[in-house]
């Protein structure tokens, strides 16, 4: 469903909570859920048809200053 910002925020700190003793598989189109993330997986399909998983760690990526 979509959540307005506060609710986005208080879902974000509620799933960081629980993710000290649990793992989540979140499907979400919002900015700041995805952000919060620890990885990031998603499905793509090339122009042969031929489906692929693409994974991204945020631990990985630059830190913007």
């Amino acid at each position: 469903a979509v959540l307005d910002e506060a609710n986005v925020g208080r879902f974000v700190d509620t799933l960081r909570e629980l993710c000290e003793h649990s793992q989540f598989i979140v499907v979400s189109h919002n900015r700041r859920t995805i952000e919060a993330a620890d990885a990031i997986y998603g499905v793509s399909m090339a122009e042969d048809s031929v489906s692929r998983v693409l994974s991204l760690k945020l631990a990985d990526l630059p830190q913007a200053s």
